[in-house]
């Protein structure tokens, strides 16, 4: 069984109002998946890789990716942040075709990602009806829950808890697989602090100011 280590404990959250009631449940219940898409920079953005890394019994399982084939071609700007070329994505699969294996990643109580709002309506316009879960944002969690740093960005938080040591070789900042396990490990740190659900789904501070709204 393919495991990714996990960091030191942290704490966790929700963009929903979070009210439940009756006995107070460890955030290892429910069952999650991180994700995290890469586009062509073109607007509205087509996705050109997209990564789905499943929390079970609050442990980080093993990654799916898949690279896309986009309708549209790559713009110098997205490749000059995540590496991505025309020709990398050229014998890719078109993303009508990896679909129903994206649905099924997604098959999940929770969803998990950072400055979520731009994960989740690129998926939501790609995959049409689907229905997007319960949504766990590490920028907001972060913000409410590790306060005063110095940056909430991915890449600071990252350097910040030292999240990406023992990653597998080859992954590089700014590729799904990467961005989507550090994201996982980031969590992880966030709801191990929080340890009860209803901690993790008090009321989020902030918004998502310090990531950029668009997506690459």
């Amino acid at each position: 069984m393919f495991v990714i280590p996990t960091t030191t404990g942290g704490m966790v959250g929700r963009t929903s109002d979070g009210r439940t009631a009756g006995k107070m449940a460890d955030w290892t219940n429910l069952r999650y998946v991180v994700v995290d898409v890469e586009g062509n920079g073109q607007q509205p953005p087509d996705l050109v890789e997209l990564a789905a890394v499943p929390i079970v019994g609050g442990v980080i399982r093993e990654p799916m990716s898949w690279l896309v084939k986009p309708p549209r071609p790559i713009e110098y700007f997205a490749t000059r942040i995540h590496g991505l070329t025309n020709n990398d994505v050229d014998d890719a699969p078109s993303f009508a075709a990896i679909s129903g294996q994206v649905l099924h990643s997604l098959n999940s109580p929770a969803l998990v990602a950072h400055n979520a709002h731009v994960d989740v309506g690129v998926l939501q316009r790609h995959l049409g009806e689907w229905e997007c879960p319960e949504v766990f944002d590490t920028l907001k969690l972060a913000k409410r829950l590790v306060p005063n740093q110095m940056s909430y960005k991915l890449g600071s938080l990252v350097e910040a808890f030292k999240l990406a040591e023992g990653l597998p070789e080859g992954l590089s900042p700014h590729r799904a697989t990467y961005d989507a396990l550090v994201a996982a490990r980031l969590f992880v740190l966030l709801a191990t602090k929080a340890v009860a659900l209803e901690k993790l789904r008090g009321q989020n501070s902030g918004g998502g100011k310090d990531e950029a709204p668009t997506l690459f």
